[in-house]
């Protein structure tokens, strides 16, 4: 590609292999269904939702050099995504995601991204050391990070200076990687993704509604948060105000991906200039769309 990127995609670019049926299943279930392999991560399904929404995202991950990496890099590349700031790794293997979804619901999940969270800052090098930014010209365009990375390493995006022109939108990637966003409380920065189990996490608390989880991050340090509560009511909670709309209704055929697509939808209706209302309703629109098994647009 020689444009530029739109937006900027950092965290988990890996193969999804992902189980469903159309059963309900519960622990110890055996039942038909398909398992399928494809393109996935939370930073990688972002990506690839904002380019069905018209933008360019660009990558930063780390993606092995072994069969399952070239396959995945050529894969990203036909999906209209750039691969220029992928770190490739010689030693690290590409990382990998499993799921097992049923009629009820996501029956359970594991992220292997070891391979991420062992590069670490080497997959930064473009917006530290160039071509895209540094400390002394930091990269003024949007980013979207996903909570797979170490805790450590987004303590450090938090506060480098590389980071401070940045228009920061963060995922926590699973609730259990949701305390991993703290760093961004406690700088202030960033708007923030979340359901309502991951806000309660990062509060150290249990909420019943999402308007009650906005309020309570934005006391905490957040500088914006939005907040999904399944078919129940989101908000946009941000110092000028609270912004509460309910989900369309909708049959659930899917779930894996679901946040990623809202959050891609937000962030492009957003960079298209819509205000945080018809943003809003733009993002929980498309999400229905998706788990509802169409493809939103």
């Amino acid at each position: 590609m020689t444009q530029s990127p739109d937006i900027l995609c950092i965290g988990s670019v890996l193969w999804d292999v992902i189980g469903r049926s159309a059963s309900v299943m519960a622990r110890g279930s055996d039942v038909p269904g398909r398992i399928i392999r494809l393109p996935g991560g939370v930073a990688l399904n972002i990506a690839m939702t904002l380019v069905r929404f018209g933008l360019r995202p660009g990558l930063l991950s780390a993606v092995g050099r072994d069969a399952e990496g070239d396959e995945l890099t050529t894969a990203c590349a036909h999906l209209g995504l750039d691969t220029t700031y992928l770190y490739r790794s010689e030693d690290l293997p590409t990382d990998r995601y499993m799921a097992v979804e049923g009629a009820n619901g996501l029956i359970a999940a594991i992220a292997d991204a070891h391979s991420l969270e062992s590069a670490g800052a080497k997959i930064l090098r473009p917006l530290t050391e160039g071509p895209l930014g540094s400390v002394d010209s930091p990269y003024p365009g949007p980013i979207a990070l996903d909570g797979n990375l170490t805790e450590s390493l987004l303590d450090e995006i938090a506060r480098s200076p590389a980071f401070r022109a940045a228009d920061l939108r963060i995922a926590p990637a699973s609730p259990g990687k949701a305390e991993r966003l703290l760093p961004f409380l406690r700088a202030g920065r960033g708007t923030l993704y979340v359901n309502l189990e991951e806000a309660g996490l990062l509060c150290q608390t249990r909420f019943d509604t999402a308007p009650e989880a906005a309020a309570a991050l934005l006391r905490r340090g957040a500088a914006r948060a939005l907040v999904t509560d399944g078919g129940d009511i989101t908000c946009d909670g941000h110092h000028d105000g609270i912004l509460s709309l309910c989900p369309p209704e909708v049959l659930v055929t899917r779930v894996t991906g679901a946040g990623d697509t809202f959050m891609a939808a937000h962030v492009a209706a957003e960079l298209g200039g819509q205000d945080r209302g018809s943003a809003l309703a733009r993002a929980l629109d498309a999400a229905a769309a998706y788990v509802s098994g169409d493809t939103p647009s």
